[in-house]
């Protein structure tokens, strides 16, 4: 089977591009490299060094004897986009290319409007090429659990069944998203249903929640390979901002009050659900929502796990709390089905399994390249 990834770059892309790969698809990767240069226009850098594409996948061969195929350029560029799809003829289609920051989103109009057109354009121009020219291919989208918010009801999986007023139906669940970022998430979703509802197109729609994680068998395998290990205020997640704050002896930031409760997956288990859902593929017409974590945790008792692991080690940490740049319930009822993916086989990693290896171990073995001026919140939803 023969697998585009777009955003392969990426942090969940690279890591799924190689473990395709390496499982006998065959693999091309097309991404922009603006992720690189979002780094660069905010002085950030991953933990963890990064080669360049051309590199990686140099090195991918060499050690592998397998290729991944090339395209750089923007998917909102129907032409690049309709010709290189025409090029490498995907079965599937896996989707990683968008700008995947809520901060980065409410930096200011600017940030705000890049993220949507970015996103919803380019997603929008993908399913115009499917339909066009493609229309047996299957769509696997990256979308986010941040969809949904924090209703105080169960969350389930992309749809509810509700009466009102004597009469019953299945709906799309309700969307509260939480910025411009996961608005634009929302409207992807609207728009690939609606695709698949008029033009008989087929997608899953993978509503992931925080991934963690550096290691997968394949990026393990040289230091080349390596992942992404992101900490600063934009594009950093809470864990691994505290995984950074404990390596170098900093308070781990807190915001608020840290009942702030979300889903969470291992990097390993991410690249396995895609495979998944590309060995499973939806049916013409039919557009599927995955709900794709395996644990749940609140940030407090995030801070809380990160400080007894370290300690275990030796370091010493303390918990701070912050004032919350984020305008979110601080204290929820959050309860998420995600028995789709474990019904198709997903065996889960969890946390407690891999804190130490995947983390706090790469935190204090890069440590000298950490920039404690950025493991502060630089941006308010407020502002």
């Amino acid at each position: 089977m023969r697998v585009l990834v777009i955003g392969g770059d990426g942090y969940c892309g690279w890591a799924t591009a190689l473990y395709l790969s390496n499982h006998g698809y065959e693999v091309a990767i097309l991404d922009n490299l603006v992720r690189r240069h979002w780094d660069a226009q905010l002085c950030v850098e991953t933990l963890t060094p990064i080669a360049p594409i051309q590199q990686r996948l140099q090195r991918w061969r060499d050690l592998t004897g397998k290729s991944i195929d090339l395209f750089v350029g923007d998917i909102t560029d129907y032409a690049f986009l309709s010709k290189a799809l025409h090029q490498f003829e995907p079965d599937t289609i896996v989707h990683f290319g968008e700008q995947r920051s809520a901060p980065f989103s409410m930096i200011d109009r600017d940030h705000a409007v890049l993220t949507q057109v970015n996103n919803v354009v380019g997603t929008l121009n993908l399913l115009y090429a499917m339909k066009e020219d493609f229309p047996d291919c299957h769509l696997v989208k990256l979308g986010t659990m941040g969809e949904y918010g924090t209703p105080n009801i169960d969350i389930e999986e992309g749809y509810i069944t509700i009466e009102h007023n004597g009469r019953k139906d299945t709906l799309p669940y309700p969307k509260q998203p939480g910025s411009f970022y996961h608005l634009s998430k929302v409207h992807d979703s609207h728009n690939i249903q609606f695709a698949c509802k008029i033009w008989g197109l087929r997608a899953t729609d993978l509503n992931q929640g925080v991934v963690y994680g550096v290691l997968t068998e394949e990026t393990g395998m040289d230091e080349m390979l390596i992942n992404r290990l992101d900490y600063d205020g934009v594009f950093g997640t809470a864990l691994n901002r505290f995984c950074i704050q404990a390596a170098v002896g900093h308070p781990l930031t807190v915001y608020g009050k840290g009942g702030q409760t979300r889903g969470f997956l291992d990097i390993r288990d991410t690249v396995r659900c895609m495979e998944l859902a590309i060995a499973n593929p939806a049916e013409p017409g039919q557009f599927r929502v995955f709900n794709q974590f395996t644990e749940l945790f609140n940030i407090g008792e995030l801070a809380t796990k990160v400080q007894q692991a370290g300690m275990a080690m030796g370091l010493k940490i303390e918990i701070d709390h912050l004032e919350n740049p984020r305008v979110e319930l601080e204290e929820h009822y959050f309860n998420a089905k995600n028995t789709k993916l474990l019904d198709l086989g997903l065996q889960p990693h969890y946390l407690s399994d891999s804190l130490l290896d995947s983390l706090l171990n790469f935190a204090v073995k890069y440590q000298t390249r950490i920039d404690k001026n950025q493991i502060l919140p630089k941006v308010s939803w407020r502002r």
